[in-house]
């Protein structure tokens, strides 16, 4: 079994949504909640500092609060590389992965500094159909659908019957 792929892409994913969030606040000095750039009529860079989980859920701001959050999503990381060592098909192991990277990013965030960096603000006017979010977050959410899809949409292969001839 060859699981490989799905660390790759974690380390891929895990360096991908570093360096963005370093280009962000650094380069672009896009570090200050509240700060902004324009990139395109729906897409803007807009920093943000996440204390939760995904939507804003469980909102640590307190110390035992934040270290509450690292044990638990990196509980979850590591069930997440078990599953990977233990599937079979290839392109679960991708999104595993993919999930595996965005929560680790995350979670080096939520140590560095006691919230997740988010900046990637989708909009269409004034409606926003996500929260602001980052590389990391984006992988998660893909992954998630793409595990869904297969779950939803491949058929489980049964017992095979056998029919004897008289």
């Amino acid at each position: 079994m060859n699981f490989r792929s799905g660390y790759f892409v974690a380390l891929i994913v895990f360096a991908l949504d570093q360096l963005v969030k370093w280009v962000v606040t650094g380069s672009l000095g896009i570090d200050r909640i509240g700060d902004q750039l324009t990139i395109t009529p729906f897409f803007n860079f807009t920093y943000t500092e996440n204390n939760g989980i995904s939507l804003g859920l469980f909102n640590a701001t307190t110390e035992v609060g934040r270290w509450m959050l690292v044990a638990v999503t990196a509980a979850i990381a590591l069930a997440v590389g078990v599953w990977i060592t233990r599937e079979k098909n290839r392109v679960d192991q991708i999104a595993l992965g993919m999930v595996l990277g965005g929560a680790l990013g995350n979670i080096l965030d939520r140590v560095r500094h006691g919230y997740v960096t988010d900046f990637a603000d989708l909009h269409f006017g004034e409606w926003r159909p996500f929260l602001i979010f980052n590389v990391g977050d984006a992988a998660i959410s893909i992954a998630v659908v793409i595990l869904l899809l297969r779950a939803f949409l491949t058929r489980k292969e049964g017992p095979k019957e056998t029919i004897e001839h008289a």
